[in-house]
């Protein structure tokens, strides 16, 4: 039996009225039974994603304190010394520690209790981790090793995969872009209708009605917290669309259209310095690394161009001197490449410079302030850290906490409303019916039409939110096909 085809049966109190959509001039009187329908539904159906999506990400939260205490004789020396070694003395002491490791990336010691982070590429590790050493800047002692994802040492890593696709791989992904796609939808549908609602006092619209009973209590909880949270739960939205995999792949494609992609330092080296010991000295061809290399019979190919490295230390001096020197992560020089030196201090106030080093000679080659990126580029770059929690470091952590909290108890509240709208006269279990079909009929054309076109183009453009909208709106017209036959099915004499 469809939800439609249960009888509401409500007991009567005295915020009955405020649940009959009144008459009222403009569209609102026939706008407000389809956010109704659609909330309703949406609320219903994508609820369990969404508060998959809070629980888990309210593990993530708090696991940049987790990592902390966990790893902390990885992260920590055991004692504050006078002077540091050198950083070339460091990853010597790392590389000896794991002879078969290839060294990628380096991150000096940002604070004076802190180690040394020496990322290397080893055999046996899966696509995108590294193995990553932690060297005591005082002693070049190897406080340990472990497998790391990007910055995020494994804890982090297997709550921030466990976040975004529950540890299902790429299928799993699917979830996490499915609640991100309606969480925005559902909230601002459930903003106007609070809005939109009629009530004795005004201040019943921010504070919930300790003196309401029922459905109307929890409807009012329900009400009043969601306001409060609307605004972070759409930018929650927002961030965690853009690198979903089909919606973040459009607003990728979007943002470089504007001229808003984000930039990158160029450590390319220039034909005959190439310090990895590769082809340098050949001029690069467009089409590809050995475009245009064409040997002939009886050539012989050349020997290769002398290396020369000034030091990973001479660089790092380099960097600093130019103004880079909060948080440091340095890599390595690669085939026809540089060193590039980047901050990576994303706490507001943020130090996002970044410069490229010539390993021949240790002049700088390139720069890039974080204030030149485009704006779009810079709302990007603040808007994931902000969904990652380090933008304004422990607040913002508990901020991203007690989001996760409303929401659970969001979805919380409207189960329980649902449950209490259910009838209770001739039906034991039944819950709570939508609002009728039909309301879109009711529209006016001049509304109509300018909500279809702009639910086409959101749909196109965040097509997990479309096919599932496409999915609910066929499943809808088929009960409401079969409920139908139903109506008019003649009854047996």
């Amino acid at each position: 039996m469809s939800l439609d085809e249960v009888q509401d049966v409500r007991t009567p109190d005295a915020d009955a009225p405020a649940d009959i959509p009144r008459k009222r001039a403009g569209g609102w009187a026939a706008l407000r039974p389809l956010l109704l329908r659609m909330h309703f539904y949406a609320g219903l159906l994508i609820a369990p994603l969404l508060f998959l999506a809070a629980a888990t990400g309210l593990l993530y939260a708090g696991s940049w304190q987790a990592e902390k205490i966990v790893y902390s004789d990885q992260l920590t020396v055991a004692h504050v010394g006078g002077s540091t070694l050198s950083l070339g003395t460091q990853v010597a002491a790392a590389k000896a520690a794991v002879p078969e490791g290839k060294v990628t990336t380096v991150a000096p010691a940002p604070e004076a209790d802190a180690t040394t982070r020496v990322i290397m590429e080893t055999p046996g590790l899966e696509e995108g981790q590294t193995l990553t050493v932690f060297v005591d800047p005082y002693t070049a002692d190897v406080r340990g090793q472990l497998t790391t994802s990007g910055d995020a040492l494994p804890l982090r890593a297997w709550l921030s995969e466990f976040h975004s696709s529950l540890q299902l791989g790429e299928f799993g992904r699917n979830y996490s872009e499915l609640a991100a796609s309606w969480l925005w939808v559902v909230a601002l549908g459930g903003l106007a209708l609070w809005i939109g609602r009629r009530r004795k006092r005004k201040a019943d619209l921010v504070l919930p009605d300790r003196a309401a009973t029922g459905r109307r209590r929890t409807l009012s909880w329900h009400g009043a917290v969601g306001l409060w949270s609307v605004a972070g739960l759409v930018v929650l939205s927002a961030t965690g669309l853009t690198w979903s995999k089909y919606a973040g792949e459009n607003i990728g494609q979007l943002q470089d259209s504007l001229g808003g992609a984000t930039p990158a330092v160029s450590a390319k080296l220039t034909p005959g310095t190439d310090s990895a010991g590769g082809w340098g000295h050949l001029p690069a061809v467009a089409g590809g690394e050995h475009a245009g290399h064409v040997m002939t019979e009886g050539m012989e190919m050349p020997p290769p161009a002398p290396t020369a490295d000034v030091g990973i230390d001479r660089a790092v001096d380099a960097a600093r001197d130019a103004g880079v020197t909060e948080y440091l992560q340095v890599t390595l020089p690669a085939k026809g490449k540089g060193y590039v030196v980047k901050e990576k201090d994303k706490q507001v106030p943020v130090h996002l410079d970044a410069v490229s080093v010539d390993p021949a000679d240790g002049r700088v080659m390139d720069e890039l302030r974080f204030a030149d990126y485009p704006l779009l580029a810079k709302m990007t770059r603040f808007g994931i850290d902000l969904h990652m929690g380090q933008t304004f470091g422990l607040v913002n952590q508990l901020a991203l906490a007690a989001l996760a909290v409303a929401l659970m108890f969001l979805v919380f509240w409207g189960y329980r409303m649902w449950w209490l709208r259910r009838p209770t006269k001739d039906r034991r279990f039944s819950v709570g019916r939508a609002q009728p079909r039909g309301a879109w009929r009711k529209l006016p054309v001049t509304v109509l039409l300018p909500l279809a076109a702009v639910t086409a183009v959101v749909g196109w453009f965040v097509p997990l939110l479309g096919i599932s909208l496409v999915a609910f709106l066929v499943v809808d017209v088929l009960l409401g096909f079969v409920a139908g036959r139903r109506t008019k099915a003649p009854n047996p004499a």
